[in-house]
């Protein structure tokens, strides 16, 4: 399993679940996150999560189609 690190900017606290696949590549487009994310294909922390909006923070991981995105 591969894994990715999506650091956050000094400014932020979080990020969105959506926003995390789309801006590391994972998906094209945030209608595509919400299609996968809502469709039950995403893990946050381990279990399913169909909260697009969910945020994550520093230590949280999302796992996707054989990726593991790290929240640093």
């Amino acid at each position: 399993m591969k894994t990715e690190k999506i650091h956050l900017k000094p400014d932020e606290n979080y990020i969105r679940l959506d926003n995390v696949l789309k801006l590391s590549g994972a998906v094209p487009t945030g209608g595509s996150a919400k299609i996968e994310i809502q469709g039950g294909n995403v893990k946050v922390n381990g279990e399913i999560c169909t909260q697009r909006g969910k945020k994550l923070h520093k230590g949280d991981t999302a796992e996707f189609d054989g990726t593991v995105f790290e929240v640093c």
